[in-house]
């Protein structure tokens, strides 16, 4: 597909105006703007949904699951283009704010599989563990994390891929990405600048879900003895 909206991109009559839009220059703002956005989130959702997700599933505050799901599934049913706008018009525009609401939006997807992956875990495997003197931090480390890692990386790429999305989202903001090629395509009426934006979304979304196809697949214990 790339190669494909590349060889268009190089033989397509262009007025001046999509030239502009289509500029290589601007095309690489465009997608490392939106790559900073999708990174720094994934970066902020794992630094707290994964770490939470572990204190939940500890014996002693395994009561409170019911009431953080049901907070992160309000907030993920909220549409993002509200939650982006009204943090805007509450916070201010630009890159950070956005980054703040995308955050917010893929947080669940991380915590409710790591919650689910640890729970998955067979408890004779975590008492054998405990028996041969594990630390709770090694039972952890060596017991629970490898085999809730498939569940947890699954959680990951949702994340990562609902990140790439609705990044485009950020361009209402002020915050830049691939978005603006929609917006723009949008504003003056130029339907192949909104396509292109589309499509190098679509694809990014493709290749960030590959990678962490690939981050699982080579995390992924292959052995259980």
């Amino acid at each position: 597909m790339l190669g494909a909206w590349l060889i268009w991109r190089c033989t397509a009559d262009l007025s001046e105006v999509e030239l502009r839009q289509l500029a290589w220059q601007v095309i690489a703002e465009r997608a490392i703007e939106h790559l900073f956005i999708v990174v720094v989130s994934a970066a902020i959702v794992l630094a707290a949904g994964i770490p939470l997700g572990i204190i939940l599933t500890r014996r002693w505050m395994t009561w409170l699951i019911p009431f953080v799901t049901v907070v992160g599934n309000a907030g993920q049913s909220a549409p993002v283009i509200g939650v982006i706008v009204l943090l805007a018009m509450w916070l201010g525009f630009g890159t950070p704010v956005a980054i703040l609401a995308l955050s917010l939006y893929a947080f669940l997807p991380v915590l409710a599989n790591t919650i689910t992956g640890l729970k998955g875990v067979d408890i004779q495997l975590i008492e054998s563990g405990r028996g041969m003197g594990m630390t709770p931090w090694q039972v952890l480390c060596r017991i629970e994390m490898p085999l809730a890692s498939s569940v947890i990386m699954n959680g990951i790429r949702t994340a990562l891929v609902l990140l790439v999305g609705v990044g485009a989202f950020a361009t209402f903001i002020d915050a830049g990405g691939l978005g603006s090629l929609i917006q723009s395509g949008i504003v003056l009426f130029r339907y192949r600048v909104l396509v292109s934006g589309a499509v190098l979304v679509a694809l990014l979304a493709l290749f960030v879900d590959w990678i962490a196809r690939v981050m699982g697949i080579i995390i992924s214990p292959r052995r259980v003895s």
